[in-house]
């Protein structure tokens, strides 16, 4: 056997037999690290537009941190703020008919556009923001 050969075959067997040993062993893992370990990285919180603790939240906020994405692109149909001609038809409709559309959702619209930790109050309030800008 040359010199090469000679080396090659202890080094081999020494890294098959820490190979195998490494194998073999099994380390526990508590079901917290586990659960730590599969945990969600984000969490997504709608909580800029949520009501405010000592009472009511703004409309002009709500509206835009909520409603703004579609009413005030267009996105899926939404008919965008301050367009008195989308809007004529909606607005003769009454107000109960617009609220109860905020409130439930229609079309693309989800109910109570898309958060619902507003309260019916806060939502009635922007459908009026909204009316009172369309006018």
């Amino acid at each position: 056997m040359n010199r090469i050969t000679r080396l090659a075959l202890p080094v081999a067997l020494v890294i098959a037999t820490s190979l195998l040993v490494a194998c073999t062993q099994k380390e526990e893992v508590s079901k917290e690290e586990t659960a730590t370990l599969i945990a969600p990285v984000a969490k997504v919180e709608l909580s800029g537009a949520a009501p405010a603790a000592a009472g009511k939240a703004d409309p002009k906020h709500v509206f835009e941190t909520v409603c703004a994405a579609c009413h005030t692109t267009g996105a899926a149909g939404a008919p965008k703020m301050g367009d008195k001609a989308a809007w004529a038809p909606r607005i003769a409709t009454g107000k109960d008919t617009l609220y109860k559309v905020a409130l439930t959702g229609r079309n693309a619209m989800p109910p109570k556009g898309g958060n619902p930790s507003l309260s019916d109050d806060d939502v009635k309030a922007v459908v009026d923001y909204i009316v009172s800008q369309s006018k």
